[in-house]
């Protein structure tokens, strides 16, 4: 590393690396194959793609479909939002209460606080009723965001998805793989 990064607060550096994976993703063509998901297996079904669009829980109860999703809203430069939903997640289903206050910190740090790297787009309001339950932790402090977010995406992100290319070209995929599946029979 040259001598002027070395000189830099870390923060910058962490902040310099997000930019670099954005910018990456610019510029390279979108592949929609899942070849960023490391799941091992093979391109949804017609079936389960056409699933997605009865609701937004089916989209997301789908591993292949909450891939799908991620890389749509890392396209989009709004990966915080499922990253911040699954966080909560997370958060809610700790059992251990020495560990919700170390992870809620994380979370309230890195999508909440108004110079978080990954800022979520919440009214202050919203802000304000998180930041007062953090001084009483319950697994449900990060209620009120995580709807907020939940919906944004239910409204907002998840329609743009179904009407993105990236969905387009996983049905032409899927329907492609059905055709060539029949034509073996």
């Amino acid at each position: 590393m040259c001598k002027g990064l070395a000189s830099l607060p870390s923060c910058c550096l962490e902040r310099a690396n997000v930019l670099k994976a954005r910018l990456g993703s610019i510029l390279q063509k979108p592949n929609w194959n899942f070849s960023g998901c490391k799941m091992g297996q093979t391109n949804p079904t017609l079936e389960e793609c056409l699933r997605w669009k009865q609701s937004f829980e089916k989209l997301l109860s789908s591993k292949r479909g909450l891939c799908a999703f991620t890389t749509f809203l890392v396209s989009e430069f709004s990966e915080e939002n499922i990253a911040f939903y699954f966080a909560c997640e997370d958060y809610r289903n700790t059992k251990s209460a020495s560990k919700l206050s170390d992870k809620a910190q994380k979370i309230y740090d890195e999508f909440i606080s108004t110079d978080a790297p990954r800022e979520i787009n919440i009214d202050y309001e919203t802000r304000d009723i998180t930041k007062a339950n953090l001084l009483a932790l319950t697994p449900s402090c990060f209620d009120p965001a995580q709807h907020k977010i939940y919906m944004l995406m239910a409204k907002d992100c998840y329609p743009r998805f179904l009407r993105s290319p990236a969905y387009k070209d996983l049905v032409q995929q899927a329907r492609q793989g059905t055709k060539n599946q029949e034509k073996k029979v």
